[in-house]
């Protein structure tokens, strides 16, 4: 009589593997540095996840369809600046709500700028990108200014100094958590109900894992491509406006650089480098690991020029772990 087949262990989730990372990581700097611990610095490492969180969402979005898009950037500078000199020059005195919806829609056709000329005339991404990059940032300081907008309509002011669940000090100052968070769960809760739930979804990855066999099977791939790179301008349009509610200030000069950063954290959440795999959860477990190492270094007095090289080793180990799995 033959012996039962023992059944193959099935792999550990990676979404699981970077919560354990994080946790992991998250005790020993509290043990070096019990401060870490504080409601208020927790506060501060969620509020600065926020807007390399809504960049990861567009840029996992591009990478799960089979593309890699370092555009974002300069996306998300020129509609808040554009946004805010508008707002500013007609006095406009009304809700940050305003600011969000129109920064958001600059961005969305700046995405779509992306999708017709990766869909339209079959260009690789990479290089539509860093072309549109250099594009929009040259016309952005060139025709339309670079001065920094210090006086932003009165609603960016009072967005910037909303607090939930506040919680004082022993000195008297006053902790609490952004609602500027908020922006980012329902961004994140809104992809993750695409890509899990919808027929849009389902042509995303299909498109990263084979064009020719998504367009085979009925998946309008030009539209397709339309909905990513639009749903990614868009993203990064609601991240530039965040950014400058929360430095209360729109700076044309800011945010460029932070790409390698974003990228990290969306390969090293689990998608893949060639398309077709990635998700949401990975994607936000990817920038609180980054966020929370980039904040360690800090602690621990680590130069910050050290966190590039961190980062670096950390895309590089990710990208490698990400194209064996492919190639497994």
């Amino acid at each position: 009589m033959n012996p039962p087949a023992h059944k193959p262990r099935a792999p550990v989730p990676h979404e699981l593997i970077l919560a354990a990372l994080i946790l992991g990581l998250a005790l020993f700097i509290g043990l070096l540095n019990p401060a870490f611990f504080s409601r208020a610095h927790l506060y501060d490492l969620i509020k600065g996840s926020t807007v390399m969180g809504l960049f990861a969402l567009g840029v996992l979005l591009v990478m799960i369809s089979g593309g890699i898009d370092i555009s974002f950037t300069s996306i998300a500078v020129f509609a808040m600046y554009v946004t805010s000199r508008g707002l500013v020059a007609v006095e406009y005195q009304g809700t940050v709500l305003v600011a969000f919806v129109i920064s958001a829609a600059i961005g969305l056709a700046l995405g779509g700028l992306n999708a017709l000329f990766v869909a339209g005339f079959g260009l690789p991404t990479l290089i539509v990108t860093l072309g549109t990059a250099g594009l929009i940032r040259g016309l952005l300081l060139a025709f339309i200014g670079t001065e920094i907008l210090n006086q932003l309509p009165a609603g960016y002011a009072r967005f910037s100094r909303l607090t939930w669940f506040e919680h004082t000090l022993p000195g008297g100052d006053t902790v609490g958590l952004s609602p500027i968070f908020l922006v980012f769960l329902l961004a994140a809760a809104a992809v993750a109900l695409l890509l899990r739930y919808t027929m849009v979804g389902r042509g995303i990855y299909a498109l990263g894992g084979n064009p020719s066999a998504a367009e085979r099977v009925g998946f309008n791939v030009p539209a397709l491509r339309l909905v990513v790179f639009g749903l990614a301008g868009g993203l990064a349009g609601l991240a530039g406006l965040a950014h400058a509610t929360m430095m209360r200030n729109a700076n044309p000069f800011d945010l460029v650089g932070m790409e390698l950063m974003v990228l990290a954290a969306v390969v090293l959440g689990g998608a893949g480098i060639f398309g077709g795999r990635g998700t949401v959860t990975g994607t936000i477990l990817g920038v609180l690991l980054l966020v929370l190492l980039n904040n360690s270094l800090i602690l621990l007095g680590i130069p910050t020029y050290w966190q590039r090289v961190f980062v670096g080793l950390i895309l590089l180990v990710a990208t490698g772990i990400s194209a064996h799995r492919e190639n497994a």
